[in-house]
């Protein structure tokens, strides 16, 4: 009997997951925390077009009650014992899972912005992440830490991304697209909110993406100013004052803001990390796991019967981690049916 396994219960898993039990494949899912869902839970709608989360999760609701799914939360995978056939994963609380094929979908983690002092991010309350202001927006309701509404909002692109100094050279991709969005959400709520975009240089790949950022300044007067932010300090009152400089004009600028959004880039999770380097998994130079190429093999591992799903392999957007994780599926079910013959 086949007996494949997949690690992580987040939207990559999940599809995986579907599209595996779709086709009469059991399957094991196994998430170390205690819901699924992943870093989608905790966003409110979706780039380009503000689709709710909860209808992209919503899809995926009737799985837990699949008789062929094996469903085991708040456990963590710690080794994979490649010397039995299919493989076994032993759990840190004992437990021993077969695994032919596996699929490793452990997705990211938001990079820590306490590292990057110069923000204030941990010393100044007005200082909060993209991933805190994304809660207050689902929960529709905007606020400084001391109750007041935001007069002023000042968003930072690139925390954590394209910053050697912190070990990340790369582009997260997603980080300006998703300060757009939050400013266009944040305005609807807040119409009298004054909002500035900070940006290193604005990257909109996607095929709309452009037209959201012209959208956002026509419609929303939502000012955009290419600079980077070298000093942030509070005031008596609470309100920040941070220091930048306009690299277009080549002037330093001094702005008052009620509130400071850090735009947190994506990082390795440090369980993939760690789970890469006790397994013997290759890992690419920015951390995340290394496919066997990145052509037509983008879901495929190095090891035989190991695929990977999802931003476990770099940044994603939601709609591009879907088909990645279609793409595993695929890989995964065209690997048992060579098995067969």
């Amino acid at each position: 009997m086949k007996k494949i396994a997949v690690i992580g219960g987040g939207i990559a898993g999940l599809e995986v997951s579907r599209l595996l039990l779709q086709e009469g494949l059991p399957v094991t899912l196994i998430e170390k925390g205690s819901r699924l869902g992943g870093n989608l839970r905790n966003y409110a709608h979706l780039f380009p077009d503000f689709t709710p989360s909860d209808e992209i999760l919503g899809n995926y609701r009737f799985l837990p009650s699949n008789s062929d799914l094996q469903l085991l939360m708040n456990t963590q995978i710690e080794s994979i014992d490649f010397s039995t056939q299919p493989y076994t994963l032993h759990s840190k609380d004992g437990i021993a899972i077969p695994a032919d094929p596996l699929i490793i979908a452990t997705g990211y983690q938001v990079f820590d912005a306490k590292l990057k002092e110069e923000f204030g991010y941990g010393i100044y309350d007005g200082v909060i992440t993209s991933v805190e202001l994304e809660k207050m927006i689902k929960q529709h309701h905007i606020v400084t830490p001391y109750g007041k509404i935001p007069r002023r909002i000042a968003f930072i692109h690139c925390v954590g991304s394209r910053d050697a100094k912190v070990g990340n050279s790369y582009c997260s991709r997603l980080c300006c697209i998703t300060a757009i969005k939050q400013a266009i959400e944040t305005k609807k709520l807040l119409p009298e909110t004054e909002i500035f975009c900070f940006y290193i240089d604005l990257r909109m790949y996607g095929l709309t993406f452009e037209e959201l950022y012209l959208n956002a300044q026509k419609e929303y007067n939502i000012q955009f100013v290419r600079g980077r932010l070298s000093e942030t300090s509070e005031m008596i009152d609470k309100r920040l004052i941070i220091k930048a400089e306009d690299t277009l004009i080549g002037r330093p600028l001094q702005m008052k803001a009620d509130m400071l959004v850090l735009m947190v880039g994506m990082e390795a999770s440090d369980f993939s990390k760690q789970f890469a380097y006790h397994n013997g998994l290759e890992i690419g130079d920015h951390g995340f796991f290394q496919p066997l190429n990145q052509f037509n093999a983008r879901s495929k591992s190095q090891k035989e019967g190991i695929f990977f799903a999802g931003t476990s392999i770099g940044p994603m957007s939601v709609a591009e981690t879907i088909e990645h994780a279609r793409a595993a599926a695929l890989s995964a079910i065209s690997y048992l049916k060579d098995k067969e013959y």
